[in-house]
């Protein structure tokens, strides 16, 4: 018995032994050809295999195999791919063509394929670039792409997007950080600042402008942005980074502050089956002051920029000013009884204007909110092959803190808690993965409703507008102005008014912004989730590749439960399910000149009919490295999950979902709204807003590009599109009156809709990267982007300049041993008409400038960056309402950066 139980593990020791000894190392160097130099963070993997390892920053590395002979991958971007066969355990010295357009993607199709070669426009960033790039934050590398905009809400809230619709909350353009999709469950923004990698861990980011529903599925109208982290089987050790800087330079309303933002990244590979990784980062700096004090003249939620000050319109409504949108026509409400309580002034009062429409004295972002913004975000991840070809990960990412939002209205996110995990398998073949993201607003309240909260807590507006009222007549009859009555009489019902950052102040304050919002204050209560399950499948190899064959699909869960304070939630949380599946079939008609490709997706949301969406492309070789692309690509989406279920009241109106049960819930459609800017502009224009079940939008585009390598040293790309939305998703203001009788007895409400009418798109780009001697790389693009056939008084939020151009010049290595670099990057936008739920208006051209000086020291694996974002000190503003950003210049010490 005893003999028996030894038997196997005698057995498994001499295989354990004999697979030690059979193993090999593999050890070798990845060089540039032309000039010999090491190739950094060049990519070794084993053929057909998961397996592979990461070049140091002399372009050294190794690799372990079970047995030889072997074939191995080597890669680099802009490097010309090399297959390699290894024989036997002697040094490998390879040496890589310099080559553009050879990255390898695989946004395009879901299949890896040179970005050369690929159907649809695609930019790619790589590790090696977010290295050199000036930006502070990698997500602002993103804005230096073609035909991109950006929207900063905040130093930590950058939100993309391509051919229009830019916004702070951009519900048209997918994000996904290892497949997941990045997008808040319930505040419908991104969450990859707040949550998501850090800059160490970032291997590679893909953008696909324009439709891509067909494989990505709803929101994709407008673009994809894939970030993907660094596997810790291929980059492994201790890498961190510091970066240290300072900010609000020559700003009179926040002096120069400092930036901090500190990073680090352990990866180990413990064996050939499990390797881990652990990523941290923290940021905190005093953030960028939202201060647009101009004055906003409100049609409901809508409005426009008018003249007037503090003192010089009593009714001033300051754009970045808050507790100021509660008003009152003074006349009616409070003059009128006065001279129904003193007789002797009914004929005084009976002279004065019907409206005379007064504001309360509001606080500006300086003095509510909390200026520091601060980010901690924590991430790990396992993994474990279970086969040399299929690989086991469980993965987690928490991040908290604290920044400014910017949607319906200005936001507080105070102490938001997000976290993201997932369990996947994958093989080159296929993937199977679930994940959850978890939702928590923690202490998040929106200033506008707190600040108004906050004023009647102080002095009811009651009081306060009767005072105002007394002293107004008592200065007018003593004979002084109209304006310094006014004046006058706000000194009068301002007594008492607490003064920001006293202890009064701030005793209420809290009082005010930690009650819920159903109970007149302005906290968030969300805590709302997410569950996705979704697989793909590439059928190819099952047909021996006579196509390329591949299909997947998914399903989701959206649970949604904000307790009352974001959502109609009259019977609890409300769960939205979707479920969708897709096929793509792609061929090479035409060995070498002809490939054409081929995809359709279905979804299926269970408050709305299913959706089909088809993309049909086709890639003509015209010439060695000359490829001309065509493409039919649709896309569409389902509400958002505020544009389905929203019940906020914000500033001087309320928005409500397109769901029947709310437009129930407020009688409108017994009692339908009147189509506020026609009856605002004239009472007797009574237009009714009646109930239509929102649908799914929808967009139909074509695209012509052209992509080419010019001896081997110019890369250019190029397209043209169009893009046709039916059932235009927006926002229309209506003014309900509650009583028939009294023609100022209304409310506004801000309603869900779809558009009539057809919206048509239509751009342009064109990009060039020009590889000179000496290291010397040139770039630059310009792209345009327009809107036609936009219905009257209908809110499309298209935010994008008719031009833009992007102008760059870097240098990879120059100096003693070529260890120094440098890069820097103009950008400039034309004036943009933007249309925003929190405020519309003109915003002027904008000019920035980025500049990086580098220098590497090799010998202890490190970097050293000088850099500077907006050198020039530009303040400028990219959405109305948001920070003015000025200069930020920072220095930065990374060790291990692969």
């Amino acid at each position: 018995m005893r003999i028996a139980l030894r038997l196997p593990a005698i057995t498994g020791f001499l295989c354990l032994v004999a697979t030690i000894s059979f193993a090999q190392t593999i050890k070798g160097v990845v060089k540039n050809l032309e000039n010999g130099e090491g190739i950094s963070a060049a990519s070794i993997i084993l053929k057909g295999s998961t397996q592979g390892a990461v070049a140091n920053e002399q372009g050294e590395f190794q690799i372990t195999v079970s047995s030889l002979p072997v074939t191995l991958t080597i890669s680099s971007v802009n490097f010309e791919t090399q297959d390699i066969s290894v024989t036997g355990s002697s040094f490998l010295i390879v040496s890589l063509k310099p080559m553009l357009g050879q990255e390898i993607v695989v946004s395009a199709s879901r299949f890896s394929e040179r970005l050369l070669e690929s159907p649809v426009t695609v930019e790619r960033v790589s590790a090696a670039a977010i290295k050199n790039t000036p930006a502070a934050s990698y997500y602002d590398i993103i804005g230096k792409l073609k035909g991109v905009d950006i929207v900063n809400a905040s130093l930590t809230f950058t939100s993309p997007t391509t051919r229009g619709f830019a916004g702070s909350g951009n519900t048209r353009f997918n994000q996904q950080v290892d497949g997941i999709d990045n997008q808040a469950p319930a505040l419908n923004f991104a969450v990859g600042s707040v949550v998501g990698l850090s800059e160490l861990d970032v291997e590679s980011m893909e953008l696909l402008p324009g439709a891509s529903s067909a494989l990505y599925g709803s929101g994709g109208m407008n673009g994809t942005l894939l970030i993907n982290s660094k596997n810790p089987f291929n980059y492994t050790g201790l890498s961190f980074q510091a970066k240290s800087g300072v900010m609000n330079v020559g700003n009179d309303y926040r002096g120069t502050s400092p930036y901090y933002n500190f990073a680090a990244r352990w990866a180990q590979k413990v064996s050939d089956k499990f390797a881990y990784k652990i990523t941290s980062e923290y940021i905190h700096a005093r953030d960028w002051l939202a201060r647009d004090y101009r004055n906003y003249g409100r049609v409901g939620t809508n409005g426009v920029i008018k003249d007037g000050t503090r003192e010089t319109d009593p009714n001033y409504d300051g754009i970045n000013v808050y507790g100021d949108e509660t008003t009152i026509n003074l006349r009616s409400l409070v003059l009128n009884a006065i001279g129904a309580q003193v007789p002797f002034w009914q004929s005084y009062i009976n002279q004065m204007p019907e409206n005379i429409p007064v504001s309360r004295t509001g606080y500006t972002e300086d003095e509510l909110a909390d200026p520091n913004t601060v980010n901690f975000k924590v991430g790990a991840a396992l993994h474990y092959k279970i086969t040399p070809k299929v690989e086991a990960s469980l993965m987690g990412q928490f991040g908290t803190g604290n920044t400014i939002y910017t949607g319906s209205d200005r936001y507080s996110l105070k102490d938001l808690r997000i976290g993201q995990y997932k369990l996947e398998f994958k093989s080159d073949d296929w993937f199977l993965r679930a994940y959850t993201t978890q939702e928590n607003a923690g202490e998040s309240h929106n200033l506008t409703a707190t600040a108004r909260q906050f004023n009647e807590l102080w002095k009811p507006s009651a009081q306060w507008f009767q005072q105002y009222g007394f002293a107004y007549l008592n200065a007018k009859m003593a004979g002084m102005g109209d304006m310094e009555a006014h004046n006058n009489a706000r000194v009068v019902a301002d007594v008492g008014r607490p003064q920001a950052g006293s202890a009064e102040f701030n005793k209420l304050w809290d009082e005010v912004r930690l009650k819920p919002i159903y109970q007149n204050g302005g906290l968030f209560l969300d805590k709302s989730d997410l569950y996705v399950a979704e697989g793909q499948y590439n059928l190819s190899p099952l047909i021996n590749n006579a196509v390329e064959l591949l299909a997947g699909g998914n399903w989701r869960q959206f649970v949604l439960n904000s307790e009352n304070t974001l959502f109609h939630e009259v019977n609890g949380p409300i769960k939205i399910n979707e479920v969708g599946a897709y096929v793509q079939v792609g061929r090479e008609i035409i060995r070498n000149r002809l490939k054409l490709t081929a995809s359709g997706r279905y979804d299926k949301n269970e408050y709305f009919k299913g959706k089909f969406t088809p993309r049909v492309t086709a890639v003509i070789k015209a010439a060695e490295d000359h490829n001309i692309r065509l493409s039919y690509q649709t896309a569409y989406r389902f509400p958002s999950t505020q544009q389905q279920w929203i019940d906020l009241t914000v500033g001087s109106g309320t928005l409500i979902g397109g769901n029947k049960v709310i437009w129930e819930a407020y009688d409108l459609i017994n009692n339908p709204g009147l189509s506020a800017p026609e009856f605002i502009a004239n009472p007797a224009n009574r237009i009714p807003v009646t109930y239509k079940e929102v649908k799914p939008e929808s967009v139909v585009s074509y695209e012509l590009g052209y992509k080419a390598l010019i001896a081997k040293k110019l890369f250019v790309d190029a397209y043209v599109y169009t893009g046709e939305y039916e059932n235009f998703i927006g926002r229309r203001d209506v003014v309900q009156f509650n009583d028939p009788a009294n023609p100022t007895s209304y409310r506004g409400i801000s309603v869900v809709v779809n558009s009539d009418v057809k919206v048509k798109t239509f751009g342009w780009a064109i990009g060039l990267d020009w590889r000179l001697p000496a290291n010397f790389s040139v770039n630059g693009s310009v792209s345009s982007d327009e809107i036609r056939d936009v219905p009257n008084n209908f809110r499309s939020s298209f935010n994008a300049p008719k031009y833009r151009t992007v102008l760059g010049l870097s240098n990879s290595g120059f100096g003693p041993k070529n260890l120094m670099g440098f890069n820097i990057n103009w950008r400039w936008q034309d004036k943009v008409d933007f249309e925003g739920d929190f405020a519309s208006g003109t915003l002027n051209p904008i000019h920035t400038v980025d500049f990086a000086l580098l220098y590497r020291l090799p010998s202890i694996k490190s970097q050293l960056k000088l850099g500077a974002n907006n050198l020039f000190n530009q303040y400028y503003t990219n959405a109305i309402g948001n920070p003015s950003i000025g200069g930020l210049y920072y220095v930065a010490y990374t060790f291990n950066l692969l």
